[in-house]
């Protein structure tokens, strides 16, 4: 059984995949748009063509990626290709990025920093101090 292509539901994801809020994409439209109608545009099975074209260029996503994206048929090709061993890929990586010491590493750069621009500082005023006790 062919699954019907909801278009304004692909529009809500690539929007919310993008980060974009319902209001900005409003405001980008035009001034007769607002947060409440994208909602309602987001609900809709399929829109305007012209509609399509105007959100297309908003959101820098083909027409045909609203009109043609079919999730359920996304997920099987990236499952398949993901499980198809033939390719010969590796897909197990793994990642040991511990955000906390990357974290902890900005702020010792920052202290440092502090530290350098004190220094600094305290050289300047000497240096001042020093030239108002010449006069």
């Amino acid at each position: 059984m062919e699954q019907k292509i909801h278009q304004g539901r692909n529009v809500k994801r690539f929007r919310e995949m993008l980060g974009i809020k319902q209001e900005a994409l409003a405001y980008d439209l035009g001034e007769e748009w607002n947060q409440k109608k994208i909602s309602l545009l987001e609900q809709k099975d399929v829109i305007e063509h012209g509609l399509l074209k105007q959100i297309s260029n908003s959101l820098r996503i083909p027409v045909e990626a609203f009109q043609n994206f079919d999730e359920e048929h996304a997920v099987n090709i990236i499952t398949n290709t993901f499980n198809d061993q033939s390719y010969g890929y590796n897909y197990h990586s793994t990642f040991n990025v511990n955000p906390i010491e990357k974290w902890i590493e900005a702020l010792d750069e920052i202290k440092r920093l502090n530290l350098e621009l004190l220094k600094t500082k305290e050289e300047h005023i000497k240096t001042l101090e020093k030239l108002l006790k010449d006069k």
